[in-house]
């Protein structure tokens, strides 16, 4: 049963309305006609009993009870008045109408009626006519006491309220055709806008259009949608860009360390080389082999994180642990002066510990890197965020290089002594930027760099 009421329901909402609306004014249709033909039924009723009453007020002159006995009087008009009508002196007939026997139907309810002593109205139910209504009117007198019956056939008030229970039937049935019909046209009329959209959405998916739907010209419903789905796009848009952006940052942070593993390669087959030759050989390859799978497991976990943290909250990561644990594990053959700047209260980032320690990580090999004596860690609480500076004391960053800080794989001096192949800065940057954040450079600072990693508060 229901799997066929599944099948019969419209698949589409304009249906679905249209029924609703159809199911709600059929119920409210009935309910008003049931009242609206009970209320006739009983004005019609009604209007009966006065006919009657008024007939027995008329055939009342006609009866004399100022005697001991009770007497019917003879007037010009006694056919039209005798006709249905029963007249008793107490519970003695004394006239009936013509075509009235004695133990007729008829005549026994006026029996009946009679007996009650009282104004009253029954409806009696005969062959032919099938019903008729009958009314009692007392007639009090001096020393005697008689009543009049009266009755008619209710055929006619029948019939009226049969007429009027079938052009109410009709009238419902054109009401509710109607009320289908303007339901669905309003409806259709009203989703017009949501069909338009779904085309719109439909082509720009197709074309990867820059446009938007917008909340002008259109209801504030249909307006706060376009605006949500505005909104959603916007945020495809961005994770597509990101997405492009990672497979770009990708593609070219591992070309670097694949282009030298190539070119020490070809340049070890060039002629034969000694053994100190091929060890700085595989030194170098093994350096960039490391490299490319730093850069892969960073770019992986992070990617990893993100899917599992989709459906909970980020979380948050006390600041000042992390950074004692990053500049604990500093190379010590450095022999540099590590200063770690946090204040005692708590202070948290609002992202996971691991990929707090991703983002600080190349910023302090940076640093040390570089660093002539002295490598500085702070931490401050901003007004929403948290802020972490990485600072050195060494040569800083050439000005006409600034322009290139971030680029994945670009080096200020490639033959400065240093190892790296320019990734560090790009990955930090692209992983605070994926959690809400930004890492910066100070150009004003001097001497030496300072890095600036800016981050959501947990």
């Amino acid at each position: 049963m229901n799997r066929l009421a599944r099948r019969l329901a419209p698949r589409t909402l304009r249906g679905r309305l249209s029924l609703v609306a159809l199911t709600t004014a059929a119920l409210l249709m009935t309910v008003l006609t049931v009242v609206f033909n009970s209320a006739m039924d009983r004005h019609l009723q009604h209007q009966a009993d006065d006919e009657l009453r008024n007939r027995a007020a008329a055939v009342a002159t006609t009866v004399d009870t100022s005697g001991p006995r009770v007497r019917v009087l003879e007037t010009v008009n006694d056919s039209l008045l005798d006709a249905n009508v029963w007249i008793y002196a107490g519970t003695r007939l004394l006239e009936k109408p013509p075509s009235a026997t004695a133990d007729s139907a008829l005549t026994q309810a006026a029996d009946r009626l009679a007996a009650r002593g009282s104004p009253v109205c029954a409806t009696l139910q005969t062959d032919n006519p099938r019903f008729v209504r009958l009314c009692s009117q007392p007639v009090s007198g001096l020393r005697s006491t008689a009543t009049v019956i009266t009755a008619t056939d209710l055929a006619p008030y029948r019939s009226s309220a049969d007429t009027l229970l079938s052009g109410s039937l009709i009238l419902d049935a054109v009401m509710l055709a109607c009320t289908y019909a303007l339901t669905r046209l309003a409806v259709g009329r009203a989703l017009r806008p949501v069909r338009t959209m779904t085309d719109q959405a439909t082509q720009w998916s197709a074309v990867g259009s820059d446009q938007r739907f917008g909340a002008a010209d259109q209801p504030d419903e249909l307006a706060r949608l376009g605006t949500s789905l505005d909104a959603l796009l916007d945020r495809i848009r961005t994770v597509l860009r990101h997405e492009q952006q990672l497979t770009g940052e990708l593609s070219h942070e591992l070309r670097t360390p694949l282009t030298r593993i190539v070119v020490e390669l070809d340049w070890w087959r060039a002629r034969p080389r000694s053994a100190v030759e091929t060890d700085a050989t595989h030194e170098v390859i093994a350096e960039a082999a490391q490299s490319m799978r730093t850069i892969c497991d960073t770019l992986l976990n992070d990617a990893r994180e993100s899917a599992q943290n989709t459906a909970t909250a980020v979380g948050a990561t006390a600041v000042a642990p992390v950074l004692r644990r990053l500049v604990e594990d500093l190379d010590a053959r450095k022999q540099l002066k590590t200063v770690v700047d946090v204040p005692d209260q708590q202070m948290e980032a609002g992202v996971a510990s691991a990929l707090l320690e991703r983002i600080v990580s190349p910023l302090l090999a940076n640093a040390v890197r570089y660093a002539g004596s002295t490598v500085t860690v702070s931490a401050r609480q901003l007004p929403g965020g948290v802020r972490i500076d990485v600072t050195d004391d060494g040569p800083g960053v050439p000005e006409e290089f600034l322009d290139d800080l971030f680029q994945p794989g670009r080096r200020a001096d490639s033959g400065d002594g240093h190892d790296g192949a320019g990734l560090g800065l790009p990955l930090a940057r692209r992983l605070a930027r994926a959690v809400g954040g930004e890492v910066s450079h100070d150009p004003e600072h001097t001497p030496g760099a300072r890095f600036l990693v800016d981050l959501p508060a947990g």
